[in-house]
């Protein structure tokens, strides 16, 4: 029987199927942060369970570290407590635990692929809903809540009823200054920030399959902003050759063994999926949103849509575009932008800073701007000085931060203040999502670089040569 890079494996991890209800589903790797999993350990604590498998869970902080300063004492003492509840929680079950300082530290999504901790056809939960990044290794990856995330720590499964299957295929080749971060922007303004909702993505077609593994890692991460459950792409000889030599990755006939597995890790010809979707690369231009969530986006070039011309209900768009500032059918080039960000689990990797630094090379930041350039990890860190990355951004006037979640969201000291505009090129605009009454355009490094030299936002196609 024909099936599909989801049913392979999906079906090969159940436990057991409960009839007219979920599946008992085995978890493969657990990530955990200081933010989701403290009050799960207070329920194995209160119910005398321990962790099961602590080998198979890794935890790193990253959403409530500062970004400066990290050898002092974290000055907010929530966050303070967070942390050194995950330290303790660590140490007590015997679980792996990358804190502040040390060299591994980073952003949970970007430490577990670049350590070879995320490998193809595994699945792979978190705390956290961008967990769908690691499914551009050809995983099941997902958010689950803080009662799930004691569940696999007491058991190492979940139960998850089976989503349906949607397959998106991009064909072409990606034009001049479009980056893997504006491919599901584009499809984000295509069918809404709801148009995936029930089902599991599978991303196909040349666009991916040309994509660099940070690329396919920013179209998964972005897959939960369509509402699915996640997303995932089939591995190849990209994935194959980023993994091998990672620390935790498989080695000598292990790594044989695994590859051979991996490479039967596909969709076959004559399955079928629930819905299909099929765009071509060159509909899409440099993309950037104008609204307060991931959906209400649009082509850098174009004007903010009519009401009547989008799927969000009349009443609802208005709303949004008055928290921005915006009036319907005005161009976005050219608005004035107070932040820019760079960094996040969508666009905190090596590949994202190039980007950045090939469009302010040589250029200066603007005055008006304040620019957050956060690394995703240390090793991103130590990747941008020694390509010489951090002497290009210094000359321009940018700094670098040391590694976290950031201005991604308004849980540490990076806010973006109020009535004030960011570019950014993290994952979610919502009202306040960077800061009380802050303003969020979504876009990718290039757009976030040109608006950062330009003050304005800015079209970076007329920046690259």
């Amino acid at each position: 029987m024909s099936s599909t890079l989801f049913d392979k494996v999906w079906d090969a991890h159940v436990v057991r199927k409960i009839e007219d209800g979920p599946d008992v589903f085995l978890i493969d790797r657990h990530f955990i942060h200081e933010v989701t999993s403290p009050v799960a350990f207070v329920g194995l604590e209160s119910r005398g369970l321990g962790v099961m498998f602590p080998e198979r869970t890794f935890a790193t902080a990253d959403h409530n570290t500062p970004t400066i300063n990290q050898h002092l004492p974290v000055k907010d003492p929530l966050s303070a407590n967070q942390l050194n509840a995950l330290e303790k929680n660590s140490a007590k079950y015997g679980i792996s635990h990358w804190g502040l300082g040390n060299p591994k530290n980073g952003i949970v999504h970007v430490v577990g692929p670049e350590n070879g901790i995320t490998l193809p056809g595994m699945t792979i939960v978190c705390g956290d809903s961008h967990t769908s990044t690691h499914g551009a290794f050809g995983c099941i990856a997902f958010g689950i809540g803080t009662s799930e995330v004691e569940m696999v720590l007491s058991s190492q499964c979940i139960m998850q009823p089976k989503p349906k299957k949607m397959r998106i295929t991009i064909n072409g080749s990606l034009g001049k200054g479009v980056l893997p971060k504006d491919v599901p922007l584009y499809i984000l303004s295509q069918i809404s920030a709801s148009g995936a909702t029930g089902y599991f993505i599978e991303f196909a077609g040349e666009v991916f399959e040309k994509m660099s593994m940070e690329g396919r890692m920013t179209v998964c991460n972005l897959s939960i902003e369509m509402g699915a459950r996640g997303g995932m792409i089939a591995p190849d000889e990209t994935t194959f050759n980023y993994l091998k030599g990672k620390d935790l990755a498989p080695k000598g006939e292990a790594w044989d063994k695994a590859l051979a597995y991996w490479k039967t890790l596909k969709t076959d010809a004559d399955a079928t999926f629930d819905y299909e979707l099929t765009y071509n690369a060159a509909d899409i231009e440099p993309q950037i949103t104008y609204g307060t969530n991931p959906g209400l986006g649009t082509g850098i070039s174009k004007h903010i849509p009519m009401a009547a011309d989008v799927q969000d209900g009349a009443a609802s768009y208005k709303k949004s575009l008055e928290y921005m500032g915006f009036h319907e059918d005005e161009s976005i080039l050219g608005k004035k932008i107070d932040y820019v960000f760079l960094g996040s689990c969508t666009n905190g990797r090596i590949e994202d800073f190039r980007a950045f630094a090939s469009i302010v090379k040589g250029r200066k930041k603007a005055d008006n701007i304040t620019a957050w350039l956060v690394p995703g990890s240390h090793v991103v860190e130590s990747q941008i000085k020694e390509e010489g990355i951090l002497d290009i951004l210094n000359a321009a006037g940018f700094e670098l931060r040391q590694p976290g979640c950031s201005a991604c969201l308004a849980m540490n000291d990076d806010k973006v203040p109020a009535g004030k505009y960011a570019v950014s090129t993290s994952n979610r605009n919502f009202e306040g999502r960077q800061g009380p009454n802050s303003r969020t355009l979504l876009a990718s490094p290039y757009v976030a670089a040109a608006a950062a030299v330009t003050g304005v936002v800015t079209d970076p196609r007329e920046l690259l040569v």
